[in-house]
């Protein structure tokens, strides 16, 4: 038997407004909002946000608090999705390693996440 991977899910302090947030940067149907969890539904997939009171920001690229998990979207066009994600409320972190190829942003509750040409016709000949 196997298990189908239904998708990660993100801690932070408030679910809903997280997951609204990656709602206006990759889509998907907002299906279920509490205050303790929400579910950002895809055909394929979901990402959870579960509440945590505790809830530290990774720090990255310092490691004193660890990055946990990070997210990456396929864009064709690296500086409109940045525009898009920018206006959403995500920020570009000051350490952009492969802007060409990777641009890292953070979200709302300060976990990094990126914007990729990988998998795209225009990225990288060996992401195809």
């Amino acid at each position: 038997m196997t298990a189908p991977f239904w998708g990660p899910t993100l801690d932070c302090p408030d679910p809903v407004a997280l997951a609204e947030f990656y709602q206006r940067v990759a889509g998907g149907e907002l299906a279920v909002a509490s205050e303790s969890f929400a579910e950002l539904r895809f055909p394929t997939f979901s990402l959870g946000f579960q509440r945590d009171l505790n809830h530290r920001a990774p720090t990255w690229p310092d490691p004193r608090v660890p990055q946990q998990c990070h997210l990456d979207f396929m864009a064709e066009d690296l500086d409109a999705e940045q525009a898009k994600v920018v206006a959403a409320g995500g920020r570009p972190t000051a350490m952009q390693p492969e802007p060409g190829t990777f641009r890292v942003f953070l979200d709302p509750a300060g976990h990094p996440f990126c914007l990729t040409t990988w998998r795209t016709p225009g990225g990288p000949a060996q992401s195809r």
